[in-house]
């Protein structure tokens, strides 16, 4: 397992302001040349502090990967999957989760994350757990809570709100994250969005809606 963060000064937003200037420098470094193309000494140019400042924080590459991992896909998951358990509109909520959810994950900047995690999975398995938990697993359990919710009133019909939550978000996606790893397609305009979007909340709800021939409650 990679060694986390060498200093931690939670209380201290000097610290604070400097380890988030090292991960703006890293990331801009590591989508620039990759994992194994970037350098210790070229994050600490970027991020305008001396390498004997870096390793203060960090330790290696591989521990500054990992935290920046978990700060990016945290901060996403955060600021998608946030709901008011008491809004009732489902379709409404599910749409605009669609909507941010589409767009995120097509911007090329997590195209080039997503690729880089993955090509360096194969030598440091962790970082892919990393990724999983901070990101998508994260994501889907903020949403099979707030599905929880919403059969608990009566407005949906689901037995297992967590396979719930992964079959609505890969509905939205319905193939474009690969096309866009693969570099088989650009980017889905601003209407083909919409009507993705649009399908992957109506084919949930004729499967999970509360009148939905085939749902089932929830245990």
């Amino acid at each position: 397992m990679v060694q986390g963060v060498v200093l931690e000064r939670g209380s201290s937003s000097i610290e604070s302001d400097k380890r988030r200037q090292i991960l703006e420098g890293a990331r801009r470094v590591f989508l620039a040349s990759g994992f194994d193309g970037a350098s210790m000494g070229e994050i600490a140019r970027a991020a305008g502090v001396s390498k004997g400042t870096l390793y203060v924080y960090f330790d290696s590459k591989e521990a500054l990967f990992e935290a920046l991992i978990i700060l990016e896909k945290s901060s996403l998951a955060e600021t998608l999957f946030t709901f008011d358990p008491a809004d009732s509109d489902v379709p409404a909520v599910l749409t605009r989760l669609g909507m941010s959810f589409l767009t995120e994950m097509s911007k090329p900047e997590h195209i080039s994350v997503h690729r880089m995690v993955i090509g360096v999975c194969e030598k440091f398995p962790h970082f892919g757990q990393v990724y999983y938990e901070a990101g998508p697993a994260c994501g889907v359990a903020r949403l099979a809570a707030y599905l929880d919710v919403q059969v608990e009133s009566g407005r949906l019909r689901i037995s297992d709100t967590t396979l719930a939550a992964q079959h609505f978000l890969h509905l939205c996606l319905a193939g474009l994250l690969t096309r866009l790893l693969f570099a088989a397609g650009g980017m889905a305009d601003e209407a083909r969005k919409r009507f993705q979007v649009a399908e992957a909340v109506r084919v949930f709800l004729a499967g999970y809606g509360a009148d939905a021939s085939g749902g089932a409650a929830k245990d």
